[in-house]
C-alpha cells in the first residue's frame, strides 16, 4: 500500500537536541511536510502527534531560543 506524505508511520522524526540521551522527557519533530509540523512524545511514539502550522512554529522554536521570529 502507497503512503502518503501525511502518513506519520514512516516518517523519519527527529528528537531534540536537549535530549538527555537516556530516554527522558523529549520531543520529536518531523519536518518536510508542506504547511505542518507535527510533534510527538519521545517515550511514547506510537502515540498521537501534534499538528502545528508550519507559520506558528517558527516563533514558537524563536521564542524558546530568545529569538525575536516575526510570525508570516
Amino acid at each position: 500500500m502507497a503512503r502518503g506524505p501525511d502518513d506519520l508511520t514512516s516518517a523519519p522524526w527527529r528528537k531534540s537536541s536537549y535530549s538527555n540521551g537516556d530516554g527522558g522527557y523529549c520531543v520529536e519533530v518531523r519536518h518536510g511536510l508542506p504547511g505542518i509540523v507535527p510533534v510527538r512524545d519521545s517515550k511514547a511514539p506510537a502515540g498521537p502527534a501534534l499538528m502545528f502550522p508550519a507559520s506558528a512554529w517558527a516563533p514558537f522554536v524563536g521564542a524558546l531560543k530568545g529569538v525575536d521570529v516575526p510570525m508570516s
